[in-house]
């Protein structure tokens, strides 16, 4: 996991949806820091660095480090908003968390060395099976995403989470032993419709 990032906010005195209008308005997006066993935060963040953050790529397993008046939380984001026209940043919620703490977190799953599993090499293709893969890991050392290595996968066969060694400190949070990855058959073109065939094999209907 990159380095924590650092964000600077501004509280809110007013929540509700007028005064979420109101922020966004200014050119900031509303946010709430939660958890931890204190009251909700309601914050203010400027609306372009937060734009840019949630569109480089894993937002929700990046730990941020946000300074409201010169006091820092340690936050993971759990949740976003997009506005359904323009895909702005709308709303954000962050948890907050401590060093060393393990939390609960979605990962990406990532297929490696594609070029070197037999099946593919026979015309297969690979086949993630599950996208994303809940995990309990440290705060500070959430993985980017779990690599499946499908060198040795030839078509029709598959790995498994229990197959698959997981960064230190990091455990599956996920019921039963999902297939993460799998190498699929080649496709062929498909034939055309017997019907389609007969149809056109048929004598033309003789003229009266």
């Amino acid at each position: 996991m990159s380095a924590v990032k650092q964000i600077t906010a501004t509280a809110r005195e007013r929540v509700g949806k007028g005064a979420a209008r109101a922020v966004r308005r200014s050119g900031k997006i509303p946010a709430v820091i939660y958890g931890a066993g204190k009251p909700p935060l309601p914050i203010a963040l400027d609306d372009k660095t937060m734009t840019l953050l949630v569109y480089a790529g894993h937002f929700l397993t990046t730990v941020f480090e946000i300074d409201v008046a010169g006091e820092k939380t340690r936050v993971i984001p759990r949740d976003y908003a997009l506005d359904p026209v323009k895909d702005t940043v709308e709303h954000v919620d962050f948890l907050r968390i401590s060093v060393g703490e393990r939390i609960r977190v979605d990962v990406p799953v990532h297929a490696v060395n594609a070029g070197a599993s037999p099946g593919v090499k026979r015309g297969g293709s690979v086949n993630i099976v599950t996208h994303t893969v809940t995990v309990l890991a440290p705060a500070d050392a959430i993985p980017g995403s779990i690599d499946v290595d499908v060198s040795a996968l030839d078509i029709n066969e598959s790995l498994h989470i229990s197959q698959i060694a997981l960064p230190a400190g990091v455990s599956s949070a996920t019921q039963g032993d999902l297939t993460l990855v799998s190498i699929v058959p080649p496709t062929t073109e498909t034939e055309a419709a017997p019907a389609a065939d007969a149809a056109a094999a048929a004598p033309a209907p003789e003229k009266k």
